[in-house]
């Protein structure tokens, strides 16, 4: 994606609402809401039902690690899945596992045979299947938006969901109060009706060649080596890290906050949630002009320092009324954030590692929030509620200020497959799992241009390795030190031919500016080398002897 001339027209930037034009993802995205909205209900009678059941703080708690722990610990190989299997598919058998889920809770209600044990075991189901579709719902973005729209609809999402929460528990509460808890969980279940009926209807184009797809082990091998070279990804990490660890002060304090520091009560509580799911709402649909004017990193400072300062103010006991606008700005600048890191992964990592890359995030972000939560409940022990709301606002406000320096990627390089690579010459062939195998790639490079070319092949390492490789280096002949070699170990057949895939158009622009050092009279010579196992080769003499 090439930068827009300053001299360009201002209609040119895609508006917030641009990527409803896609039908696909128009579709998807009121299903979603609809989805959403029955997963708050059924949150909001879960809730109250332990509440009924027992009167003990723990059951109730249970609940809510019941739902958040397999999303932190089921992410990654989430991720993983919805790189290796069909997306489309793999999202209609999570929505049908959560709609049974909802169903039996429904069954169980109407029956009055529900307990605080059956009520956390479906809970922990159900965040199985909140842990499937989180990375697996996001991976697919991509491929609904041209690239222009791809942080409109991220931001999208979040409005989607922010409205969700809006909706969603009120009703689901009305619904309670009128009907009960299964026709609550009877309207959760209708709604993942709506959801599986649209993702039925998206037609999703065929997926690469079966006959490499990946198998488990070996895609969570490739997701790991990718994360491990992708500087990138480790900024927008690191990034993240230290913004949620500093900012979850608030949302951790937030119910003391309302009860001990301002007076109020549950009503009151629940009126500072809505604040800020609308400023959210508002938040996302306001966020493609700012962009345009600060740019990712000036949303980044500027969501950290509103934060901070709404932190600091709600420490200073301001009246309720004030509250309530302050948590409304809140939900503005908290959304700001959290699209700008997720639009910012999604920019930055090709879509056959997508999925992993995202799960990767999630667990950054559930994780650096929940550790951060834990680190100012202790310190708020320590120190009381005021002191400890002025320490992570400062600390915000030092952690936006340092992380300047580290500035979020553009995410415009180029990540569609180049399929620039000729298919390797074999003399016969080869099997998928036959590995480890070594490629060289020999060069020819005079004196004068030695230390321009050694510079700039290094910028190929994390190339190599962020597509399959497992080691790299560069060698030089003892006899001949113009002859350069580059080389680079994948661990199986297979995954050097899905290297091949892999590599983008960006990484094949570095490659070309390799091949201009070159002072050959024929381009460089690749190789191809099979590992050898005395026990494989003698078995397959054994084999052959056998047959003759």
């Amino acid at each position: 994606m090439t930068d827009v001339p300053h001299t360009a027209p201002k209609a040119l930037t895609p508006s917030a609402f641009s990527p409803l034009r896609q039908p696909v993802f128009a579709v998807l995205w009121a299903a979603t809401i609809l989805g959403n909205i029955g997963t708050f209900m059924r949150d909001v009678a879960s809730a109250w039902l332990v509440t009924d059941l027992s009167g003990s703080p723990s059951a109730v708690a249970m609940i809510q690690v019941a739902g958040t722990l397999p999303i932190f610990l089921l992410a990654i190989p989430a991720g993983v899945l919805s790189d290796i299997i069909d997306r489309r598919k793999l999202l209609i058998g999570v929505q049908v596992l959560l709609g049974l889920i909802s169903a039996a809770l429904f069954a169980l209600a109407l029956a009055d045979r529900l307990s605080v044990e059956i009520l956390v075991g479906l809970t922990f189901l159900g965040g199985v299947g909140a842990a499937l579709m989180g990375p697996t719902w996001q991976s697919i973005v991509p491929e609904l938006v041209p690239k222009p729209d791809l942080r409109n609809a991220v931001a999208l999402n979040s409005l989607g969901f922010n409205i969700a929460r809006s909706i969603g528990p009120a009703l689901g509460g009305a619904l309670l109060v009128a009907f009960g808890a299964a026709a609550t969980y009877g309207a959760d279940v209708l709604s993942y009706v709506f959801v599986i009926a649209a993702l039925v209807w998206w037609r999703r184009p065929a997926g690469a060649d079966d006959e490499l797809r990946e198998q488990f082990g070996g895609a969570f091998r490739a997701g790991l080596r990718y994360a491990r070279a992708s500087r990138e990804l480790h900024r927008v990490l690191l990034r993240a890290t230290l913004f949620f660890i500093c900012a979850s002060a608030i949302w951790a304090l937030l119910p003391l906050v309302a009860r001990q520091l301002l007076g109020g009560t549950a009503g009151f509580y629940g009126l500072l949630l809505g604040a800020v799911g609308t400023g959210a709402i508002i938040g996302a649909i306001v966020l493609p002009r700012i962009r345009a004017r600060t740019g990712v990193d000036g949303i980044m400072l500027g969501a950290a320092l509103v934060t901070a300062a709404i932190t600091a103010a709600l420490a200073a006991v301001p009246p309720q009324w004030l509250a309530v606008i302050l948590l409304f700005i809140l939900g503005g600048a908290w959304i700001a954030a959290l699209t700008t890191l997720n639009g910012t992964i999604q920019a930055i990592l090709p879509n056959w590692v997508r999925g992993r890359g995202l799960a990767i995030y999630l667990t950054v972000f559930n994780g650096a929030s929940a550790a951060g939560s834990l680190l100012w409940g202790l310190i708020a022990e320590a120190i009381g509620i005021h002191g400890t709301l002025v320490a992570a606002a400062l600390t915000l406000c030092l952690v936006a200020f340092a992380t300047l320096r580290l500035p979020l990627p553009a995410g415009e390089a180029d990540l569609t497959p180049s399929s620039h690579w000729p298919e390797p010459a074999i003399a016969e062939p080869v099997e998928h799992d036959r590995g480890p195998v070594t490629i060289t790639i020999e060069y020819r490079i005079v004196r004068e241009n030695r230390a321009a070319f050694l510079a700039a092949i290094g910028r190929l390492a994390p190339e190599r390795r962020r597509d399959g490789a497992f080691a790299w280096g560069v060698s030089e002949d003892a006899a001949d030190p113009e002859r350069i070699v580059e080389w680079f170990m994948v661990e199986s057949w297979a995954e050097h031919l899905r290297q091949h895939k892999r590599v983008s158009q960006a990484d094949a622009d570095i490659q070309a500016e390799m091949a201009r050092f070159h002072a050959g009279p024929d381009a460089p010579v690749i190789r191809h080398l099979l590992g050898l196992s005395a026990h494989r080769e003698g078995r397959e003499a054994d084999d052959a002897d056998r047959r003759a």
